[in-house]
């Protein structure tokens, strides 16, 4: 059904690194989230008011929400789509992010006042009419439940959207919590155990937990989350290509929304190739890796001096000395500068969260290390850069 809905109604579906198809794949997703779940809203409402049940209601309540962020979903891929403009030049593509932040305060709103409603039928139980076609709705509610999911899943990773993803995952979380309904009004049918406010209640805070569950995700984005070790290897897997490239560091990664993602890179290269040349080479990584993967890559070009067999001892020295301090701590961009009375010793340390606060001691424990084993006076002009812009090399 998946692949026949994508033939009718998109042309060239398979050709996702066009923008215009990925946009239409979303918009796809959220007009049949809308039209499923306002039918699923429809006839589960119109069972729960029969049956006298509050979790029936509940459930249809949750299908309203499904409906309303199907719609913001559909919003929110038309506006991403929007092409950039002289007061957002990189594009409008976080709008997708904050469909999904907008489709979170829906579901919390309402599974707020689910809450309630359960909590009064707790307190005022009244019987429940369990029948046949009650039974019948709440089964068919399941299977197309079950399809959705299976459909924004697959369409999820078609097109590498979180959002689609997150709606699958919330498809299968209204099987479930239907699944619970559909249990309480058994139970409740061959016994005399009124439990149905309880079970409205568990699908409120269900549906209270997704809704929070989705806004954190949806924030982590927007306020400027670490590169996915996916990404992050996709590119130094992609510069290491190049043999001239000896090693790298400060990889920072700015998410402007899907197939926005713009990259810096400080790259390593053998000081003796001539600069032109290493430029030039630059060029070309830039070039292909916006071709290839669509990232928009800026690469620094850091020449290292590999012909110095005094730099390169102190180098180890130091190397030495951070690793009896923790195995973690790694150096790039070494230079050292010798004066008659003292030698300088210049640096970067990527530094790890949990050894934040502690630069000045580091630096005291290498310079004590080495004036000592030298017999000569070393200061050290040190950078701590954040781990996370740093996780690994390559030689």
């Amino acid at each position: 059904m998946t692949q026949v809905l994508l033939r009718l109604f998109i042309k060239d579906y398979q050709d996702i690194t066009k923008p215009g198809v990925r946009s239409a794949v979303g918009k796809l997703a959220g007009l049949v989230g809308i039209v499923c779940n306002i039918i699923l809203f429809l006839v589960k409402l119109l069972a729960g008011i029969l049956s006298g049940s509050v979790s029936i209601v509940a459930d249809a309540m949750n299908n309203l929400s499904d409906a309303s962020s199907s719609i913001v979903t559909l919003v929110g891929f038309r506006l991403a789509e929007k092409p950039a403009d002289d007061d957002h030049p990189y594009g409008h593509a976080r709008y997708e992010y904050l469909a999904g932040l907008a489709v979170a305060a829906i579901i919390v709103i309402i599974g707020f006042e689910l809450a309630k409603t359960s909590v009064d039928k707790i307190l005022h139980p009244s019987a429940v009419t369990f029948t046949i076609l009650t039974c019948s709705i709440l089964l068919a509610s399941m299977a197309v439940k079950l399809w959705m999911m299976h459909f924004n899943h697959t369409l999820g990773q078609q097109i590498h959207s979180t959002t689609l993803e997150a709606t699958a995952m919330d498809s299968r979380n209204d099987v479930i919590a239907t699944g619970a309904v559909l249990l309480a009004a058994v139970i409740q049918y061959f016994t005399t155990w009124q439990i149905d406010g309880f079970v409205g209640l568990a699908v409120a805070l269900f549906i209270l937990y997704s809704g929070v569950q989705l806004a954190l995700e949806t924030v982590s984005p927007l306020l400027g989350e670490t590169a996915s070790p996916e990404l992050r290897n996709l590119i130094i897997d992609y510069i290491s290509t190049d043999p001239r490239v000896m090693g790298y560091h400060d990889l920072m990664v700015h998410d402007y929304g899907p197939n926005k993602r713009f990259a810096t890179l400080h790259v390593e290269m053998d000081q003796r190739i001539d600069p032109l040349l290493c430029h030039g080479i630059i060029d070309d990584l830039e070039r292909e890796c916006f071709e290839s993967h669509g990232i928009h890559l800026v690469i620094h070009y850091d020449p290292v001096v590999v012909d110095d067999p005094e730099l390169n001892r102190m180098h180890k020295e130091v190397e030495q000395v951070l690793k009896q301090i923790s195995p973690e701590l790694k150096t790039h961009d070494f230079r050292m500068c010798k004066t008659p009375t003292h030698t300088n010793l210049i640096f970067d340390i990527a530094l790890p969260l949990s050894f934040a606060g502690q630069e000045k001691r580091i630096q005291n424990r290498i310079e004590q290390a080495l004036t000592m084993k030298e017999n000569t006076t070393i200061y050290t002009v040190i950078t701590f850069d954040p781990m996370a812009f740093n996780q690994e090399d390559y030689d």
